[in-house]
């Protein structure tokens, strides 16, 4: 996984985009080292289900170098914190402070949260999951607006897509998951184009974002009923409170 990644990084800080994309920030770069760290303490084995995020949040991987990377959750119950340095070129409104970030990144307390509750501690929870992006670059737009990959004009995408692409279908072949999810639909489009019919389970989980008035209302749940639809069994709670 670490091999897979570190490919990834080096082929995708290649590419060039154009306006309205005036910042790409690659987590993979800077943050490589608590990223390293994540892949190599829960990245090992074969897995259950793989679950795949679109790409790094801006309080999130961004931050932290780890997929829904809410700060608090990395360093208390992922146990990870390393060093962080910043992007090359660095927008004035969302600057990388790395676990000295004081935004908390909603989508990471959900999805973690909710695994430390459901789970208690990492290594059940790791035990059959895994947790990667799709995409390892951030794009943001000259006045600070995050811009997501699928907005990309095809030009830009297909390039990019095609390396996500190769790093996508070498973590399956590595992880050999039954379940492959998409966190959100634009994962999940990905993932039956990169998986296509191998027997094995391909769909969709709610995205954790509060940007989803769905998610706002109550995203646990949402995640467990849909885990259930694939057949996906979940232990009893732990009775460990998610943080956010």
């Amino acid at each position: 996984m670490v091999a897979i990644a570190d490919e990834l990084r080096h082929e995708v800080g290649d590419l060039a985009f154009d306006a309205p994309v005036a910042y790409v920030y690659n987590p993979l770069d800077y943050a490589w080292e608590p990223h390293r760290l994540y892949l190599e303490r829960f990245g090992g084995s074969p897995r259950e289900v793989l679950l795949v995020g679109m790409n790094p949040g801006p309080f999130g991987m961004v931050q932290t170098g780890i997929p829904f990377g809410d700060r608090d959750l990395v360093r208390e119950w992922l146990g990870i914190e390393a060093p962080v340095g910043q992007p090359l070129q660095e927008h004035s409104q969302r600057p990388v402070a790395g676990f000295a970030c004081k935004r908390k990144e909603v989508s990471g307390q959900r999805l973690w949260g909710w695994a430390r509750r459901r789970f208690g501690s990492p290594e059940a929870f790791f035990a059959r999951f895994l947790v990667v992006n799709y995409c390892p670059l951030a794009f943001l737009e000259e006045g600070g607006r995050n811009r997501t990959p699928d907005k990309l004009p095809a030009a830009e995408r297909r390039p990019l897509f095609a390396m996500c692409d190769r790093a996508l279908a070498a973590t399956v072949d590595r992880v050999d998951p039954a379940c492959v999810l998409g966190i959100g639909r634009f994962a999940e489009r990905r993932i039956r184009a990169v998986v296509g019919e191998d027997n094995r389970t391909l769909g969709a989980v709610p995205h954790p974002s509060p940007a989803s008035p769905q998610a706002n209302r109550g995203w646990s749940d949402l995640m467990e009923r849909a885990l259930r639809s694939y057949g996906i069994g979940l232990p009893e709670d732990s009775g460990t409170r998610p943080t956010g």
